[in-house]
């Protein structure tokens, strides 16, 4: 009877660490699913470098995303290195910066959490004439909408959304100071 009780146990903690190893980043004690901000940079990094053309004007370059996380507003930051080229209009390239602020909401269909609703945060161009700042404050919301908008940073397995013969479901995405989690719910 004891080598039963003790073969169940063993077992149970078998199948309790295989859980936990089989779903990287899942909390079973939380039931949430922790994107670290490291694994987050990765995923906006393969995103980039980028090539833009705007109003057949403008040709926008895009490098060295820097992901940092606004838990306060629950939103994603990304800081993007630019350079503007316009032959017709501009003497030499514009470089700078622009930060981005997106949302993240779980998408269905593809098991995705996805990059929501990208804003323009700010765009820094040193030494820009005035004339040309709401020009650059429209290829940024082109660059939002272009570039991170919907942007997968991360595809959910079938496997990592079944455990035990029941399947989940993604629920509240939460940035934190470290990362995300992402609630996991029973369906």
């Amino acid at each position: 009877m004891k080598r039963r009780k003790l073969m169940k146990s063993l077992l149970a903690i078998g199948a309790l660490v295989v859980a936990t190893t089989a779903w990287a980043g899942y909390n079973i004690w939380s039931n949430e699913y922790t994107f670290s901000q490291k694994q987050l940079q990765t995923a906006i990094e393969s995103k980039f470098p980028q090539r833009l053309r705007y109003a057949e004007v403008f040709n926008v370059g895009l490098r060295n995303p820097h992901l940092t996380l606004n838990p306060a507003q629950n939103r994603v930051l990304t800081r993007v290195n630019v350079d503007v080229l316009s032959p017709l209009l501009l003497a030499a390239p514009l470089n700078g910066t622009i930060t981005l602020s997106s949302g993240l909401r779980y998408d269905k269909a593809t098991r995705a959490i996805l990059l929501d609703n990208p804003t323009v945060d700010s765009i820094d161009f040193n030494g820009v004439p005035a004339q040309y700042k709401p020009q650059l404050n429209q290829i940024g919301a082109a660059v939002a909408e272009q570039v991170l908008k919907d942007y997968p940073i991360y595809t959910f397995t079938a496997d990592e959304l079944r455990l035990s013969g029941k399947t989940f479901e993604p629920g509240a995405i939460t940035v934190q100071s470290e990362g995300i989690a992402v609630e996991i719910n029973e369906s």
